[in-house]
């Protein structure tokens, strides 16, 4: 990329802990060469980098957590040729980053901003969630994670003064409130077959929910999207994943079905949450399907 490359950071200035003012504050001490653009409330990341890319910036970064990434890559991506036009930076200052864990960025900010400076990119698959009322339908886009049913619930649950307490503890306790609950049976259809389970993990990548790796075989640019299709949720499944939080490695139950396809169609009886990078998005049916074009990640 140009040493002259025009480069935008967008973040959250009343984030958890002051994080990203302070981020501003040392960047402006650095002297970086870039525009700052906060956002004063959900949805501003979107119209922000869409602005920014029909501004002519060449690299609109993401200062936050995979919440503030999936806005960032969604008013790239519905720019028009913005895919080709911006490339993504990523300065990971949330919770859990995932996508940024899957891509082995810099957690410290001054490496994060070296790395953006250096300009190497890679291009990365890009998903897209399709849903709504047929013929008005809304579309959402994601680079690393989705899931439908109990995930979904639980961050419906979340008690988000104990997520700044304890952190990802916060969704481990959202999870047992989800369980106790009826859990209606999705159906996934993907290449012409059919799966039923009460919970549906999608991924672009291997990782889920920190460093979890959900999908072994799955690479960001391969070309598709996996899914995890858990016939049954238990107690025991979710104790292997507050496991899995805690130690970095995870067992996955034996009643999983892995599946990978270029799409997969979601739907179920009962009105059922699905999320994506960890935001709740909506409600099944939904099709989940690869982008025809990808995304440039400066890594």
């Amino acid at each position: 990329m140009s040493a002259n490359a025009r480069i935008c950071v967008i973040y959250t200035p009343t984030a958890r802990g002051g994080k990203a003012r302070h981020m501003r504050q040392r960047l402006e001490q650095l002297g970086a060469r870039c525009a700052f653009k906060p956002t004063l409330a959900a949805g501003d990341g979107v119209r922000l980098a869409t602005e920014s890319v029909n501004q002519g910036f060449d690299v609109v970064v993401a200062a936050g957590g995979d919440g503030t990434l999936n806005e960032v890559l969604n008013g790239i991506a519905i720019a028009p040729d913005g895919l080709k036009r911006a490339a993504l930076g990523v300065i990971p200052l949330g919770t859990v980053n995932v996508f940024a864990r899957e891509l082995c960025l810099p957690m410290k900010l001054e490496r994060a901003w070296r790395h953006i400076e250096a300009g190497t990119t890679r291009t990365v698959d890009v998903g897209v969630a399709v849903y709504g009322p047929p013929g008005a339908g809304q579309r959402r886009h994601f680079v690393q994670l989705g899931g439908a049913g109990l995930d979904a619930r639980a961050i419906e649950l979340v008690d988000w003064k104990l997520k700044q307490r304890v952190l990802q503890f916060a969704y481990v306790v959202a999870g047992f409130k989800a369980l106790a609950e009826s859990r209606p049976t999705i159906s996934c259809e993907a290449d012409g077959a059919r799966y039923t389970g009460e919970l549906v993990l999608l991924g672009n990548g291997r990782f889920y929910g920190g460093q979890l790796p959900v999908f072994p075989a799955a690479a960001l640019n391969d070309g598709f999207l996996h899914a995890a299709v858990f016939a049954r949720v238990t107690l025991w499944t979710i104790l292997r994943y507050a496991l899995g939080f805690i130690s970095g490695s995870l067992l996955m139950p034996g009643n999983v079905t892995l599946l990978r396809s270029k799409e997969f169609r979601l739907s179920a009886d009962a009105p059922v949450p699905f999320e994506l990078e960890g935001d709740l998005i909506g409600r099944l049916p939904a099709t989940f399907q690869v982008h025809d074009e990808p995304l440039r990640v400066i890594c």
